[in-house]
């Protein structure tokens, strides 16, 4: 069993079956008092490189149909609103999908296997590590542990942990890292979003945005809660005198049949009854439109991301981007560049000997259209030196385009696709 590769089966995430507990008051043998802490060891076997699996236990008396916490949904997933989701999601994807390649001394080298799947026992491609790395860096912290190891001790394979697995100290002014019991400071990697010499967490942006997250969620139920109850009435029913509950359901039943009965007419108001009109607010006001559009432009902005590019309200401003080419190149610069360059440094740093680099394409997002690079490229191929070399060769142009190989392969590929 590889690291966290335990299947869980069973009644709850830990695969374990507690007492069924007929009497729900009753705790009778055979029972397992369990980790008075709420957190087991699975000591089994395992290969070299694995490590214990850790689950939530349930205790004695933990009734049969309870399911257990799943430690696994990791990063807050469940906590975040809509908008934050499609932030972290639009900005990590973009990130994931980038072409990944090594570098040494500046010249692109061949990558290493984890390049191409940190961990095919958990992975499906790096596309998936990549997402997960991303996103954990984004809420504040990424933790990555090597599983095994090249004969020159770089790792070969690697694995995203979640933060809430990791336990992280200040020591004498060093950070202290563990994994249960276990002592993982000289293997792991900490990828922090924004760090201080005195702490020894990483802060996120939506740390700062806690209360607006807070705010778009109340505001999220408060929609709901005015569709499901069908909004303001467009009318009330005023009486003069005091009624008992029998009398104002007889009230309002008359009300219901008279409605019924006139097809479209008016109503007959008996007994001092009065019908009054309630002052009807705009759906667009009563689900507080604005404020809302508001609050989750506010939350994308601190996530990197424009609010146009999730379907918000960008405030009309004409000075602020020119066209959406523009957009996307403003996400790119301010937002995705740094997220990349913080990531992949450090990633290098730990994974790789010293000058040797792991990058992403980050050119890949704002590409630009076939015609524009065909004019670029005629460009660099016109600058000769003077040794009667060009800036760009030929072969250089098809590399970069991906057209090798025979028309045909070209043609399946797609020429267009890809950077390097």
């Amino acid at each position: 069993m590889s690291f966290l590769g335990r299947l869980l089966l069973g009644p709850n995430y830990a695969g374990e079956i507690p007492n069924a507990n007929p009497p729900p008051a009753s705790v009778g043998p055979p029972h397992n008092p369990g980790d008075p802490d709420g957190l087991e060891f699975d000591q089994t076997e395992t290969f070299s490189r694995a490590m214990p699996t850790w689950y939530p236990s349930p205790w004695s008396g933990w009734p049969a149909d309870w399911s257990t916490p799943n430690f696994g949904a990791g990063a807050g997933f469940g906590q975040l609103v809509d908008t934050a989701w499609a932030a972290l999601d639009l900005n990590a994807s973009v990130i994931a999908a980038m072409p990944v390649y090594r570098t040494s001394g500046g010249e692109i080298a061949p990558s290493p296997s984890w390049m191409t799947n940190p961990d095919p026992s958990i992975y499906t491609s790096w596309y998936e590590f990549a997402k997960q790395l991303f996103w954990e860096f984004m809420l504040g912290e990424a933790f990555v542990l090597p599983l095994e190891r090249y004969t020159d001790g770089y790792p070969r394979t690697m694995r995203v942990i979640p933060s809430a697995f990791v336990k992280v100290e200040m020591v004498n002014g060093l950070r202290s890292y563990h994994i249960g019991q276990m002592d993982v400071t000289a293997e792991i990697l900490h990828v922090r979003y924004q760090s201080t010499t005195t702490s020894p967490h990483g802060v996120g942006p939506l740390a700062a945005a806690g209360a607006r997250m807070v705010t778009a969620g109340v505001m999220s139920r408060h929609i709901e809660d005015v569709i499901s109850t069908g909004g303001t009435p467009r009318y009330v029913i005023e009486v003069e005198r005091a009624l008992t509950p029998p009398q104002a359901n007889d009230v309002m039943e008359a009300w219901l049949k008279s409605r019924a009965g006139s097809m479209g007419g008016p109503a007959l108001m008996t007994g001092g009854a009065k019908l009054t009109s309630v002052q009807q607010m705009s759906p667009k006001d009563l689900a507080l439109l604005e404020l809302a559009q508001w609050n989750e432009s506010r939350i994308a902005i601190a996530l990197g991301v424009p609010p146009f590019l999730l379907g918000l309200p960008s405030g009309g401003d004409s000075m602020t981007y020119s066209n959406v080419s523009s957009l996307f190149d403003f996400h790119d610069r301010a937002s995705v560049r740094p997220k990349v360059t913080a990531v992949m440094s450090a990633l290098s740093n730990w994974a790789l000997p010293r000058g040797q680099c792991v990058e992403l394409n980050r050119d890949e997002y704002t590409r630009p259209a076939l015609a524009e690079r065909a004019t670029a490229y005629e460009t660099l191929h016109g600058i000769v030196d003077a040794d009667g070399l060009s800036a760009l060769s030929a072969e250089e142009v098809r590399a970069m385009e991906r057209f090798h190989g025979e028309p045909s392969a070209v043609a399946l590929t797609g020429g267009d696709a890809g950077a390097y």
